[in-house]
């Protein structure tokens, strides 16, 4: 193995191990189920778990934070260790500002709101938080990672690599998929068609699907640092 292969396997070790946590990160949510929180899983946003007030919402905000801080510098150092191809470039430039989007997350809480209170939008139904600035960089960071994941399973395909991505990572992406529009139908219905469980359904595939990104970098790099060796 040449001496560049090398750091691209090191560089690539890091990568992957970064983006391997923040996906163990932005699973903070299932300490919901550890802590002393009296939540409703079934109806509850997630984000209510981090909003104003809320006595543990310094552990879910650094989690959100350390995701962020992690996938940035991750991405950006894909974009120069790995070979750029259209694909791969908007989806490692999509996770950059899914990183971004989640810090802001933490920026912009979601406010503890009683029903009528004008600050979260006044009476907007049966999800006021849904009309607060907490929703744009919400909506801002499931868009990025839904570009970053229909991006990298287009290029696993165009392609020809990451197979894990190709498998496993588009049917993880599907599970993700109908989550999302079990939360984009049902909100427009009366009733509350359990909105809580498909988001954590949502967000458990993002986390899954980061680390499946992740097992893709190291297979990846392992394939393209030993390739010369096979082929001398």
């Amino acid at each position: 193995m040449t001496e560049s292969a090398r750091h691209t396997r090191r560089y690539s070790m890091l990568i992957a191990l970064a983006i391997a946590l923040a996906g163990l990160c932005y699973s903070s949510w299932l300490l919901e189920f550890v802590l002393p929180i009296d939540s409703d899983p079934v109806n509850q946003f997630l984000s209510e778990l981090d909003a104003e007030g809320k006595p543990y919402r310094e552990v879910f905000a650094t989690a959100d934070k350390v995701v962020g801080f992690l996938l940035i510098p991750a991405a950006l150092g894909a974009l120069f260790v790995f070979p750029r191809r259209r694909l791969t470039t908007i989806g490692w430039i999509a996770l950059i500002c899914f990183g971004a989007s989640t810090i802001a997350d933490t920026l912009l809480p979601l406010k503890d709101c009683a029903p009528g209170d004008p600050t979260c939008g006044g009476d907007s139904g049966l999800f006021p938080q849904l009309h607060q600035p907490h929703a744009l960089t919400s909506t801002l960071a499931v868009t990025s990672i839904a570009v970053a994941t229909f991006a990298f399973s287009a290029a696993a395909y165009r392609y020809h690599r990451w197979r894990i991505l190709r498998e496993f990572g588009v049917a993880v992406l599907i599970l993700g998929t109908a989550a999302t529009l079990w939360m984009m139908i049902a909100d427009n219905l009366p009733g509350s068609y359990a909105l809580g469980i498909a988001q954590r359904i949502q967000v458990g595939t993002m986390s899954i699907w980061l680390l499946a990104l992740a097992a893709a970098v190291l297979i990846e790099a392992r394939e393209q640092t030993d390739r010369p060796a096979r082929s001398g």
